[in-house]
């Protein structure tokens, strides 16, 4: 297998520095571990109290989280900037891999690839943002010729961005992408609506939601639609005629909250889940007008090039769409309507979140500068 991934072939070796080791990060650093032979080496990890760096390469050991909370040294991107600059030369490249949601971070990938030092992120706050930091972005890799890869920012490890940049490519024409895109989402009306009458009410589905750990500690940072609609951003801007269509970034996009306007402000998690019962009867009511229709509840997103739409909102699918039929747990589903795929859309289906499936898009983006 390594030797039809090309590793054994090639004379490259990458210098990899991992900034956030939560859950993400420590799965990539195992599934770094476990590829043999490999032609990265681990030269910093980084969380948001500590850093490790050895230019030659760190040994993580099994107990490398000891080894980096007691290593006396504050993170400091600046400092991993300079350094993996100089790491760079003939036969040797140096990667950047943010496992964060910082925005600190993301604003410095113009400088790393401007140094000629790759970057390779799940973290969508780069790409989602103004346009301005985009084409920055974009104009640093051009220059330098550093690459950034972003798979896992849309559908964790499935291959939605690699599909898409496939499909413009080789020069199909995209006329409109369609899919139920967080997980979180997906899990509370997979939950609540099923096409059938009654069922739980909307509150009790959040709340699970929560204790299982499908939503953020705050629901109201998932209802909100922001986490789609950067989503739909990061996607819309791979489309060669709608690149510049959002100049705020997600912040553009059509976005319904799910949040009711009362609930608006509340600061804390666990007041916003006692106080959302109030609403179930707006939501069961929006349930009931769907199944008098034969249809289901999905919040969904929506890029529709060929009118210039781009919206995240609350969608009603007849019973038989595979939004209704083909999705479970907390699965992603995303349509690519193409010029070729004309009667019948690309599908793309599976886990859009956890932490082993996220590595793996990252991983696979590392494979890709190989």
């Amino acid at each position: 297998m390594a030797h039809l991934l090309g590793i054994t072939s090639t004379t490259k070796t990458f210098r990899v520095a991992i900034v956030g080791v939560g859950l993400v990060g420590a799965e990539l650093v195992k599934q770094l571990q476990a590829l043999q032979p490999s032609p990265f080496r681990i030269v910093s990890l980084s969380s948001s109290k500590s850093l490790l760096y050895h230019p030659d390469g760190l040994s993580p050991s099994e107990d490398w989280k000891t080894e980096l909370a007691s290593s006396g040294r504050r993170p400091d991107l600046h400092f991993l900037l300079r350094e993996l600059a100089a790491l760079v030369k003939p036969g040797q490249e140096a990667v950047l891999v943010d496992n964060t949601s910082a925005n600190e971070v993301a604003a410095l990938y113009p400088s790393f690839l401007r140094l000629g030092v790759h970057v390779v992120t799940p973290n969508k706050k780069a790409f989602s943002a103004g346009l301005e930091l985009y084409e920055q972005i974009l104009g640093a890799s051009l220059e330098s010729g550093a690459r950034f890869l972003n798979e896992a920012t849309v559908g964790a490890g499935l291959p939605v961005i690699s599909t898409l940049k496939d499909l413009v490519a080789t020069g199909d024409k995209v006329t409109k992408i369609e899919g139920v895109f967080s997980g979180t989402m997906s899990y509370i009306f997979n939950e609540f609506s099923t096409g059938k009458e009654g069922g739980p009410n909307f509150s009790s589905v959040v709340s699970v939601a929560r204790e299982k750990g499908y939503t953020e500690p705050h629901p109201a940072d998932d209802l909100n639609g922001a986490d789609v609609a950067r989503k739909l951003t990061i996607l819309s801007r791979l489309i060669p005629s709608l690149r510049s269509a959002l100049p705020d970034g997600y912040q553009s996009v059509s976005t319904k909250s799910l949040i009711p306007p009362a609930l608006e402000g509340i600061e804390s998690g666990d007041e916003f889940i006692r106080r959302l019962p109030e609403f179930d009867a707006q939501f069961d009511q929006l349930r009931a007008d769907a199944i008098k229709e034969g249809k289901v509840l999905r919040y969904a997103g929506v890029v529709d090039v060929q009118n210039g739409v781009i919206k995240a909102d609350l969608e009603k699918y007849p019973a038989t769409h595979p939004f209704a039929t083909a999705l479970g747990g907390s699965d992603n589903i995303i349509m690519f309507h193409t010029e070729r795929y004309g009667a019948r859309p690309l599908v793309v289906q599976g886990a859009g979140a956890g932490a082993a499936v996220t590595a793996m898009g990252v991983m696979s983006d590392l494979l890709k500068l190989v």
